[in-house]
């Protein structure tokens, strides 16, 4: 076989695996397969239908390992460089292992293909991307967030540790019930008003704690993901744009060089006519 007939089927591959439609059917094999391993949890489901669900089960990896063999034959070493197809490969790879003791809780991991749902549809890709994005700029917030935790933590053990010790006895204690007031789970009757019954003035204390941490930090997350994700779709457009103006020129260079064509046959026929009046004369 020749590099042009190998060229040739890696070129049909690559067009194949990127066809709407063939991504439309990995989706919904995805989607079929997450509900096959939600059913094998029940017990009931299991008993009369397990053998039928391990057979569909093997039919799936064996679409998903199809299909990735077919897109490593279709882009070669350059599959590895797109982090989807690596995340993929991971997710498909875990379904492989072997059902033996010792690895068959490993094997209940097979669950996260469903997972695959993020590589195949674009619109949860730009939103993992935006995350992926937004790490920088969330970890100053959690890092500030640490900070106010630590301070508050430290005041709620020396003031209410002595007396609530369940609550705020420990560093680690305050931290916790600290916690659970910022998500604002039982907050109020659950550990700030009895805190208040001994000590009436703790309201100064939680109040700003709770703006502060379920507030304001909560905000800023919400501000960072949506900045990511609005800049994502600007990035996104100015590509779509560049592509469209690129279009553009080329579709301007060639027009140019059809008239500049057309041009040189005008002069050539102008010459030719001119010719010929010059010879009847």
């Amino acid at each position: 076989m020749t590099d042009t007939q190998t060229l040739t089927l890696q070129d049909k591959a690559r067009h194949f695996v990127e066809r709407d439609v063939v991504r439309n059917s990995i989706l919904g094999v995805i989607i079929f397969n997450a509900i096959t391993l939600g059913m094998s949890t029940s017990p009931t489901i299991t008993n009369q239908m397990g053998g039928f669900l391990d057979v569909v089960d093997r039919v799936v990896l064996t679409i998903f390992v199809a299909e990735l063999l077919l897109k490593f034959f279709a882009y070669g070493f350059g599959f590895f460089k797109n982090a989807w197809n690596i995340f993929d490969l991971l997710v498909v790879s875990i379904g492989l292992l072997p059902d033996k003791s010792g690895l068959s809780a490993l094997r209940g991991l097979r669950v996260i293909r469903a997972l695959r749902l993020l590589s195949v549809v674009p619109q949860m890709r730009a939103v993992v991307q935006a995350l992926l994005d937004a790490l920088p700029g969330m970890g100053a917030v959690i890092i500030m967030l640490s900070i106010v935790y630590y301070v508050f933590a430290v005041m709620a053990t020396l003031m209410y540790g002595p007396t609530f010790d369940e609550w705020f006895g420990t560093l680690g204690r305050s931290l916790y019930s600290l916690f659970q007031i910022m998500t604002l789970e039982s907050w109020s009757m659950g550990i700030v008003r009895p805190v208040m019954v001994e000590f009436p003035r703790a309201w100064v204390f939680f109040v700003p704690f709770i703006i502060i941490t379920a507030f304001s930090v909560l905000n800023l997350f919400i501000g960072l993901l949506v900045n990511t994700m609005q800049t994502a779709v600007e990035d996104e457009s100015e590509e779509e744009f560049e592509k469209l103006r690129d279009l553009v020129r080329a579709e301007n260079e060639e027009v140019g060089a059809l008239i500049q064509e057309m041009h040189g046959d005008l002069k050539a026929l102008r010459a030719e006519i001119a010719e010929l009046k010059g010879g009847r004369s």
